[in-house]
């Protein structure tokens, strides 16, 4: 049994509007930093100098980007501790917990295929 454009998430009578709202999360938590930092928070709580540790390559103020992003939209949690120096945690909110449930099957794929697909 297929199921019709029109019936597939994203799609308003067969078409992908310009203007749907998916887009805006799409770029969100798909972006390269977003998937990475999600990653990054699936295996808990971390600090700012925790996250840049693990997403290498990430500059300061893409991961200052990302993260007020994905706070904004209520996928992360972001725990500001009132010492000197500043003690800051995030973690996935229970929105994040479930988008990883499905951005984890997603990132082994592509693990699975990478080299297959940039052999020369």
């Amino acid at each position: 049994m297929s199921i019709s454009l029109a019936d597939r998430p994203g799609f308003t009578d067969g078409i992908l509007p310009a203007a749907c709202p998916t887009r805006t999360v799409l770029d969100h938590v798909t972006s390269k930093w977003g998937v990475l930092v999600l990653l990054a928070l699936s295996e808990g709580t971390l600090r700012w100098s925790e996250l840049r540790r693990v997403v290498e390559g990430i500059s300061e103020k893409m991961l200052a980007q990302t993260l007020r992003t994905l706070e904004r939209d209520g996928i992360i949690i972001r725990t500001a501790y009132p010492t000197i120096p500043p003690h800051v945690e995030y973690r996935l909110s229970e929105r994040g917990v479930a988008l990883n449930a499905h951005l984890i099957p997603l990132m082994a794929w592509i693990d699975d295929n990478a080299d297959a697909i940039l052999a020369p």
